[in-house]
């Protein structure tokens, strides 16, 4: 399959296991999706739904136990899948950035802000060492850091949370890259800090034409960013939607739960907001059938026994669900 021109990245039945014993558990199971040129994907689920370890085995960052054991990401003309660590070395960094999680633990304590990004523009452009310390300082001023030349001499634990944040998202930025990856980027910022850094990756992005894949669990965020919205549970695809369809007509029931336990300024109802019963199933010990259904109000009969199929229900809209495709049959 050779991707349209708007597609920057297209992942197909994306498969990743983790051996426990010797048990292979399945943690990313068939995901497909695709980002488009200068477009945002939001990737959104509970904790652990399989987000992370997604966004992980699209760079090959997987270490063992676990492996990547199915499926295509195509980036451009190449299959990453297919790529071999040197290869992937150049794609890194280069032309898909990363922002991590916990920017603390994803700095190197020992060495300076600026020495830091200077090196990942010394690892895939031919630049002399003034003149990569130069940009570090440029792209520290370009997100916001203020007094970028002194604070570029200090060390990760002399900034805050957010502004490591900044570093980091400077450090994706560096070499000019078509796609952003950014797995829970306001996660541990408090509210209006984490406001700041969601109006920066969209500035950077309308400035750079950059495609973003936002990894989240808060749908502020996806309504905030978004252009289209890939819900996973346990591992799997349970709906893809533009963001309009995915807030206004969601089908799938956890998408519904999801929206149900979400805060809303907007929404002035007195009721309290409504948590998903249950929990996600142990997959080591995966359910027959649907997922879900354990903890799906609208389960049928169906649902246990068989895994239902995502299943396009408009141009913009799939849905892996019986009772939402209208299959309530046998």
């Amino acid at each position: 399959m050779t991707p349209s021109l708007d597609t920057v990245l297209e992942v197909e039945d994306l498969c990743t296991d983790f051996a426990v014993g010797r048990q292979a558990i399945r943690v990313v199971d068939r995901v497909s999706f695709k980002l488009r040129r200068g477009r945002t994907t939001a990737i959104v689920g509970e904790s652990g739904s399989g987000k992370t370890v997604t966004a992980l085995s699209l760079l090959q960052l997987i270490e063992p136990p676990g492996r990547i054991t199915g499926g295509a990401i195509r980036y451009g003309t190449q299959d990453l899948r297919q790529l071999d660590e040197r290869a992937m070395q150049k794609v890194r960094g280069a032309r898909i950035g990363m922002v991590f999680q916990d920017p603390l633990s994803s700095l190197n304590p020992s060495l300076r802000i600026g020495t830091q990004i200077a090196e990942t523009l010394l690892a895939h452009e031919s630049l002399p060492v003034a003149e990569a310390n130069r940009r570090a300082v440029e792209l520290l001023a370009r997100v916001g850091v203020p007094d970028a030349a002194a604070r570029a001499r200090d060390y990760p634990h002399h900034f805050s949370g957010g502004m490591r944040q900044r570093v980091l998202i400077a450090m994706a930025i560096a070499c000019g890259p078509d796609i952003i990856i950014a797995d829970e980027p306001t996660t541990a910022l408090d509210v209006t800090v984490q406001a700041k850094i969601l109006r920066l990756l969209h500035d950077l992005q309308t400035a750079m034409g950059l495609s973003l894949l936002m990894i989240t669990h808060d749908l502020g965020v996806v309504a905030a960013l978004a252009d289209e919205v890939v819900v996973m549970y346990a591992g799997r695809v349970v709906e893809r939607a533009d963001v309009d369809s995915l807030f206004h007509n969601p089908l799938h029931p956890y998408t519904r739960a999801l929206l149900a336990c979400a805060i809303s300024l907007d929404d002035d109802r007195a009721s309290p907001l409504e948590p998903i019963a249950g929990a996600p199933p142990d997959l080591r010990h995966r359910p027959t059938g649907c997922q879900f259904a354990p903890r799906c109000p609208a389960v049928i009969d169906k649902c246990r026994r068989l895994d239902p199929p995502l299943l396009p229900m408009s141009p913009l809209q799939d849905v892996a669900c019986f009772v939402a495709q209208g299959d309530t049959d046998g």
